[in-house]
């Protein structure tokens, strides 16, 4: 048996993780990082970087069927799913060493093999005990399944999704969440013919419904096809295909269904429980400065309750190790976290909706202004319709930000600033926002909302 001793040992090499070790070095501590696989995670190696990659690919495959109305003779002949395939791996080889290379700079002792925490200071790997004046949970999350229904052969999770080598003729998504309508878009944009499949009554179910009702008249005009508030009820596969059967009675033919019905928290067998430490459905309670019950112990990511964002883990990595340094970090609450779905077009949102922000302040104090994109020079060039939606307080701060469109996922910088710095429009509105660019719609939105409207009525 051996033993190595930190100022902070880190249980996990994800987006939570590596960032905070990353910053617990950066302040002068000792760092232990124990990861089973390989450091990145899920977000660099299964998640964010690869499947942002296969959509950019979409967007060239569309941009070619489309290139007719720009003056450009060109043609789609397909889709080479192998030429794609070392696009993505290439990048996310790239990414990987990168990260590999800042963390040996750092100094950062990674430390290969699978943790189990045994006491509160304590981590297990095969013989090996590592130990930290203070211990980091992050251990990530994992595709849900729903009651019954079993992973394999045509049933798929996202991860079996990124590494198919064909193109799907037709596909069935069970899950209208963001993993859902990425993987959705992709496979349109490549020619599959796709069914959604969602229990709620709206797709990006936790989006502005205004917004859910314009992505889902986007994805109409696309031709993907939904079904709304109808729950799963059963799967048939054969070497053919699929046969989905829904609670109503309706069923649905299809190559593959993919399940895309949220992540779990990783944390099952990693000894969390034995130690002492409160859990609830799986997930590790923590306090809001990420402390669990048992002191000196802290978890971030996806494994603490509230949004499964990789820059969530990062915000909440970088705030633990402040937290143990002794910079008293500022607590950033999930609801003023930007949110971004990648799909075609892509849905950005920070701050409440408005149904949420009547909720607490009171529908007549709540008003809101929804500028056309329509209105919107760059938007205009680029080809893309759709919002911004602005929520204020009356007389009050902007408390949400609701965006869709082509691109609008770079807009969110500015929202997030205003929303969590309780901007009132009329302090955004006389800002200068470059022409012509779709950055002028959030300025416009502003402006409007501010009692002054340029471009609008």
């Amino acid at each position: 048996m051996s033993e190595q001793n930190f100022d902070l040992v880190v249980l996990g090499a994800g987006s939570g993780g590596y960032a905070a070790a990353l910053r617990a070095s950066q302040l002068g501590l000792s760092v232990g990082l124990i990861e089973k696989g390989k450091v990145g995670g899920t977000c660099l190696h299964v998640g964010c970087i690869p499947t942002k990659a296969l959509l950019h690919s979409a967007e060239i495959a569309d941009a070619t069927r489309d290139s007719a109305k720009y003056g450009v003779t060109a043609s789609l002949e397909g889709i080479n799913i192998e030429g794609v395939t070392a696009y993505r791996e290439g990048i996310v080889t790239s990414k990987y060493k990168g990260l590999q290379g800042l963390i040996k700079a750092r100094g950062i002792t990674t430390i290969e093999g699978a943790g189990r925490l045994t006491s509160p200071t304590t981590v297990q790997v095969g013989d090996q005990t590592i130990t930290g004046k203070n211990v980091i949970l992050a251990t990530g999350s994992y595709s849900r399944s729903l009651p019954g229904l079993e992973i394999g052969g045509r049933v798929i999770t996202s991860e079996q999704a990124l590494e198919l080598d064909f193109v799907p003729k037709k596909v069935a998504v069970l899950g209208g969440g963001v993993i859902g309508v990425e993987f959705s878009s992709v496979w349109k944009s490549w020619g599959s013919d796709v069914t959604i499949i969602e229990a709620l009554p709206h797709l990006v179910p936790n989006e502005d419904e205004s917004i859910s009702k314009q992505f889902e008249r986007a994805f109409r005009k696309r031709g993907i096809n939904f079904k709304l508030g109808t729950r799963f009820s059963s799967v048939t596969q054969n070497d053919e295909g699929v046969v989905v059967t829904l609670e109503n009675g309706e069923t649905v033919e299809a190559e593959l269904l993919l399940v895309a019905v949220g992540r779990g928290p990783s944390t099952a067998g990693l000894g969390f429980e034995e130690v002492g430490v409160t859990m609830d459905r799986g997930f590790v309670i923590t306090n809001e400065r990420l402390e669990t019950n048992i002191p000196g112990l802290y978890a971030v990511g996806d494994i603490v309750p509230g949004l499964q964002l990789a820059h969530r883990g990062f915000q909440q990595g970088i705030f633990v190790a402040e937290e143990l340094a002794g910079l008293n970090p500022v607590i950033i609450e999930d609801v003023n976290i930007p949110k971004v779905t990648y799909s075609d077009p892509e849905v950005a949102s920070v701050g409440l909706t408005e149904a949420r922000a009547a909720e607490k302040y009171g529908a007549d104090q709540i008003s809101s202004y929804d500028y056309n994109l329509a209105g919107n020079g760059k938007s205009h060039i680029i080809g893309t319709s759709g919002s911004i939606k602005l929520v204020r307080v009356k007389d009050g701060p902007v408390v949400g930000v609701h965006m869709i469109g082509a691109r609008v996922g770079e807009l969110i910088g500015e929202a997030q600033l205003a929303v969590s710095w309780e901007a009132y429009p009329e302090d955004v509105a006389p800002l200068i926002h470059a022409h012509p660019t779709q950055n002028e719609a959030l300025g416009e939105a502003f402006l409007a909302l501010a009692g002054k409207p340029l471009h609008a009525m």
